[in-house]
């Protein structure tokens, strides 16, 4: 079992920033893909950005050129750096991690943090 635990979400207004942070933990694990994601209110969850062990990376067309993805592999850490917040950006922002718990696969989320972002 690898659990997520994300951190950094929060009130801003249009214009400002934040930045997310996910910590993964659990036994014998490794991590494959790391990624966001977000749910708004009566909207479908929906990509926001992920990352690969490798630093392979791609985003949702939104979110392009305001936000970026990266991880620290050695503390199995994976951030989200939101710029130029706007209103649609205002979600539950959840923390996805998939890779092997030894030979067995794994796909954990995170509990979900609040993003509001004011006009």
């Amino acid at each position: 079992q690898v659990q997520l635990v994300e951190s950094g979400g929060g009130l801003v207004q249009a214009g400002g920033s934040l930045r997310l942070s996910c910590a993964a933990s659990g036994s014998m694990f490794s991590i494959n893909t790391m990624g966001w994601h977000r749910q708004a209110p009566g909207k479908q969850r929906e990509l926001v950005a992920r990352i690969t062990s490798s630093g392979s990376t791609n985003y949702a067309d939104s979110v392009k050129g305001r936000f970026t993805i990266s991880r620290d592999n050695a503390k199995n850490t994976v951030y989200l750096q939101m710029n130029s917040l706007e209103p649609a950006d205002t979600a539950v922002y959840y923390c996805n991690a998939d890779g092997l718990v030894g030979v067995h696969g794994y796909d954990s989320w995170g509990q979900g943090t609040q993003v509001t972002v004011s006009s």
